[in-house]
């Protein structure tokens, strides 16, 4: 159970907390400004959720869609600063969450937004916290280890998806070949033709589902090139069939030493900063 709890330095917290809260309100205007749409979509066209249903949760009015995108909006951007992270850590989460069943509720469901709604869960349960304060947490610890098993479980349970609905076959399909005629960019029609590409691509797409929970058993140095590698397998994504995955590429952070980086930062910047001049004494006669 130790490993639950394996406690991180709460200046972790607060790096994480403002990256996460920020992107919320980014999220609202740049990623996903398609969702506001709905408060003018048809009642044929809107498919609850399953929660949706079970909460009984009225369709998304103008009303509804308007007064969740602005309330989210400042609320992201006052939690983003640290200040009452339980109250306002609550209140994001329950918004954003809203702000999904009104995004999610017309016939697509993305998979990129289990991990950071985990994350958006979990953070309020962390406390205060400074970028400065290297206390270790395991109440801290034990949050992101619950957004880490998050981001793993996107991984796995989409290969397991896969196995179920596509079979074996879905590593030598037409899987990517389709998306490339759908969203492809020009690298992706300039590499597409190279023979076996695409099927080694999927088969080592597969692989690579499967065995990401491994990232929890390898040592700590390996463990930093494994989310790397990760990341890079986004970058490719997004280069080749323009899918970002952005949601959950910020709760992939969670494996990351932030607090480092941000010493790094500080450091770098005191050090390019000018002294400023120190006044010699007026000389009296």
């Amino acid at each position: 159970m130790s490993w639950l709890f394996a406690p991180v330095p709460k200046a972790r917290v607060a790096l994480f907390r403002t990256i996460v809260y920020l992107f919320a309100a980014a999220d609202l205007v740049i990623f996903t400004p398609w969702v506001r749409g709905h408060a003018h979509a048809s009642a044929e066209s809107y498919q609850p959720l399953l929660v949706a249903r079970l909460l009984h949760l009225p369709r998304p009015t103008a009303v509804i869609v308007w007064v969740i995108f602005w309330t989210l909006l400042v609320t992201a951007l006052a939690a983003a600063t640290g200040r009452f992270p339980r109250l306002l850590g609550w209140t994001v989460f329950g918004l954003y969450f809203a702000w999904m069943l009104v995004a999610m509720s017309y016939g697509k469901v993305d998979h990129d937004r289990y991990a950071y709604l985990m994350a958006l869960a979990v953070l309020p349960t962390c406390g205060p916290a400074r970028f400065g304060d290297r206390t270790p947490s395991e109440r801290a610890g034990w949050a992101f280890r619950m957004v880490q098993l998050g981001v793993v479980a996107t991984y796995f349970l989409a290969s397991w998806a896969k196995l179920r609905y596509g079979g074996p076959e879905w590593m030598t399909g037409s899987v990517l070949a389709r998306a490339i005629l759908r969203r492809g960019t020009d690298l992706a029609h300039l590499i597409a033709p190279i023979p076996g590409l695409l099927i080694g691509a999927q088969i080592g797409i597969m692989l690579f589902e499967l065995f990401s929970p491994l990232v929890f058993v390898v040592p700590e140095k390996w463990r930093l090139r494994v989310v790397g590698f990760f990341y890079s397998f986004h970058l490719v994504t997004i280069a080749t069939i323009t899918i970002s995955f952005a949601p959950h590429l910020v709760a992939m952070l969670s494996f990351l030493p932030l607090e480092r980086a941000y010493d790094w930062l500080r450091r770098k910047i005191k050090r390019d900063t000018p002294a400023e001049p120190v006044a010699e004494p007026a000389l009296t006669g």
